[in-house]
């Protein structure tokens, strides 16, 4: 190919692609379809530099020049403060509304089995000698031991913000692995679970369950709430791979990939509440029962989110997905 021709011929339309371009605020009609054709004939043109004629400069000028014609047509836009309005008051509660039979028997489960371990734990010297050696078992649960230290051996501020980088981890794992069958996030569920076991039976074989309790409950609450969200979406979008159900494969696995996406940053902010009530309720000299009573404040204002703004968007339509104007359009379409 004769670039020098090549560039002579097409000049003009990369001109004028670049004019529409710069007022594609006030398009009419017909320059808004001209502006379509001369990105699809650009784009062409690009695709047969590179291959036969690769020149860095002519490739930088018309790679720029399609992407920014890429942008209007597909009608590319920035987020706004009104999306994340949207976000948390439809589209993330939404999306854990939708997910509720997953999350909700995950929860009742995982209780089940955390309270049959803790009770097995609790009531067997020989599997509490399995999991350490007897002194650090009573260091672990003695008054001011291990277990009521954990959570005022950090300033407040620290401890929050590593409880809440660890906890958010734990949720997104449960969420992006889901797509592998589910199976490591039954693993991960697995391991939340059994600290929780193990915790209950020291204390209780210790005689001191309600102090643990006490402990557990203010964030634990909320914490342990989300954790479940997470993993029964990551299993919803694990039974996703196996029974799309009516829609395709691919269709399902996006559809419900961008939702637990969403569903992601929206537990990222929910423990970060658990995580500063953690750091901050939890070790603080409030008698039980107020902090308790602010953990379960916490857990029935969240039910009640899902349940009222989630539930009246889902009923609206709303899934917790991208709107479809947002999503990568199939073919081009002018803006």
């Amino acid at each position: 190919m004769d670039l020098d021709v090549f560039v002579s011929t097409h000049r003009a339309e990369w001109n004028r692609l670049d004019a529409l371009l710069r007022r594609r605020r006030r398009l009419t009609g017909a320059e808004a379809d001209e502006l379509v054709v001369l990105y699809q004939r650009t784009a062409t043109h690009l695709s047969l530099i590179r291959s036969s004629a690769p020149d860095p400069q002519l490739t930088g000028r018309l790679s720029g020049l399609v992407a920014r014609a890429r942008s209007t047509v597909t009608g590319t836009r920035r987020a706004s403060w009104r999306d994340a309005v949207h976000f948390l008051t439809a589209g993330f509660p939404a999306a854990v509304y939708r997910s509720r039979h997953w999350w909700v028997p995950t929860a009742i489960v995982s209780t089940i089995v955390a309270a049959l371990l803790g009770w097995w734990i609790g009531t067997h010297p020989e599997v509490q000698s399995a999991i350490a050696a007897p002194t650090e078992l009573r260091e672990l649960t003695r008054p001011g031991g291990g277990y009521e230290t954990y959570y005022s051996s950090h300033p407040a501020a620290a401890f929050a913000a590593q409880v809440w980088t660890n906890n958010a981890q734990a949720a997104a794992m449960c969420l992006v692995l889901g797509i592998f069958l589910g199976l490591p996030v039954l693993w991960i569920l697995f391991l939340n679970v059994l600290n929780l076991g193990v915790g209950l039976g020291l204390m209780s074989s210790a005689g001191r369950l309600d102090t643990f309790l006490g402990l557990l409950l203010p964030h634990g609450l909320l914490e342990l709430t989300a954790v479940f969200v997470a993993a029964g979406t990551g299993l919803r979008l694990g039974w996703t791979v196996i029974d799309p159900g009516p829609r395709t494969r691919r269709t399902a696995l996006a559809e419900e990939g961008r939702a637990a996406v969403g569903m992601a940053m929206g537990l990222a902010l929910v423990l970060l509440v658990s995580g500063a009530i953690e750091g901050f309720v939890t070790p603080s000299g409030l008698p039980t029962w107020a902090r308790i009573s602010i953990g379960i404040a916490a857990e029935l204002a969240f039910l009640a989110y899902v349940y009222v703004l989630g539930g009246r968007a889902s009923r609206t339509g709303d899934t917790g997905d991208l709107d479809a104007a947002e999503r990568s359009a199939r073919v081009p379409t002018a803006a």
